[in-house]
């Protein structure tokens, strides 16, 4: 007898029989369609909502943490509660020091300011920074560069504007090394930057900034050694909330503060915030995956019942292909292979239509929105396998029909 897997009638067969109740067939289809396609949409529609949150921090490291003046909240060494504390560059120094972990750190002074170029004005927020502020907070370069470490050093008069501001100042014109009006105070443009992320330092995004070279900002604006702002990013195996109450120490031990007075000194560690985030994404993959499992299993129930009516109604045809001398592995290969026809469209056609509704949604959002091949293939695998075992057992049942049994039966 010839093998029932590579023998066309036995396909021919097994349309048939899949098509005699079109209705039924139809139902069962398009419940594994219906889980397949939802199991997919829900595994790609998470990550497009990874994709939209983390969006929102692009540009921007993931250990990175803020060190900023507060006001104190108890009376210490002499001094009543409610004083506000002047971070300093002493402050910074020890910080760095005591800190060998830290990978890149930046001060921050924050000043708002009427940038003027000829008769065109834009307010615009002026940040005083050093050179690793960009590896920090990694800004777009539309033109030109950002401050560099000899800006620094020199304490040169130049600056970094965002493109809003150009567009403000200069329009479509080139604003490269034409120098603007900084409260009276003139600085060449050597660069047009901008970000992507909805995060923004002091209250301004980088596109409504100015930045120049913090040496440059002290000299220029006399703020002597006050730091706004000190920002750092750890390096990998460390967290920077690690390193929270040495900073706390080592700054009260400049200032006239109690050393447990912890409205003195704002720390905000942005990594927790990422840590927040990604747990976030975690449980939403879980949820697809619970949700997607449930309506995949609803659909491998609708096989097993429809495998399991087939073999009932084929029971006198049973009989007699047994009488013939039909093998027991015959009839499960047939009632098998019936069961991954029908898992194999109907799951293929679920993965083609949720790859179809993911690039709507792609090009609507601008987020990626796509479905690994390697996904696809491990969700249809799964369906197969489990569409192949819910047939097992009315596979089985057919296998057992006794041929006198089944002849005689009605």
């Amino acid at each position: 007898m010839r093998n029932p897997v590579f023998d066309i009638e036995n396909w021919r067969e097994i349309a048939a029989t899949l098509t005699q109740n079109k209705t039924r067939t139809f139902l069962t289809g398009f419940g594994i369609f219906w889980g397949t396609a939802m199991l997919a949409l829900l595994l790609g529609g998470s990550d497009v909502i990874k994709g939209m949150m983390s969006r929102n921090f692009e540009g921007f490291a993931t250990n990175v943490a803020v060190a900023f003046p507060g006001r104190t909240s108890k009376s210490y060494g002499g001094f009543n509660k409610g004083m506000t504390l002047d971070l300093n560059l002493t402050d910074i120094v020890n910080i760095r020091t005591a800190i060998p972990q830290i990978e890149n750190s930046s001060t921050v002074n924050m000043l708002w300011v009427n940038a003027l170029y000829g008769q065109k004005k834009s307010s615009a927020q002026l940040n005083g920074i050093e050179p690793g502020y960009a590896r920090i907070f990694e800004p777009i370069i539309y033109a030109g560069r950002f401050i560099n470490e000899s800006d620094q050093a020199s304490t040169r008069k130049v600056c970094v504007i965002g493109k809003k501001v150009a567009d403000e100042l200069f329009g479509s014109s080139e604003a490269l090394g034409k120098e603007i009006d900084l409260n009276g105070i003139y600085y060449k443009v050597v660069g047009v930057v901008g970000q992507t992320s909805e995060i923004n330092i002091g209250g301004s995004s980088m596109d409504e900034s100015v930045y120049i070279p913090a040496s440059s900002m002290r000299a220029s604006y006399n703020l002597g050694s006050k730091v706004n702002m000190f920002m750092m990013t750890i390096v990998a195996g460390h967290s920077p909330s690690e390193y929270e109450q040495l900073i706390r120490r080592i700054v009260a031990r400049n200032h006239p503060i109690a050393p447990d007075d912890r409205a003195a000194l704002g720390f905000f560690d942005i990594s927790e915030q990422f840590k927040m985030v990604d747990n976030l994404f975690s449980g939403i993959t879980i949820l697809a995956l619970f949700v997607g499992l449930g309506t995949l299993l609803s659909g491998i129930v609708g096989i097993g019942n429809i495998m399991w009516i087939i073999v009932r109604e084929r029971t006198h045809e049973i009989g007699i292909r047994r009488a013939i001398g039909a093998k027991p592995r015959d009839i499960i290969v047939q009632i098998l292979s019936e069961s991954m026809v029908l898992t194999t469209v109907a799951g293929f056609a679920g993965i083609v239509f949720a790859v179809a509704v993911l690039a709507a949604v792609e090009k609507g959002v601008g987020v990626p929105a796509q479905l690994p091949f390697a996904t696809a293939g491990a969700i249809l695998a799964a369906f197969l396998v489990l569409g192949t075992a819910a047939g097992i057992i009315p596979a089985l049942k057919a296998m057992q029909i006794k041929p006198i049994e089944a002849l005689n039966d009605k």
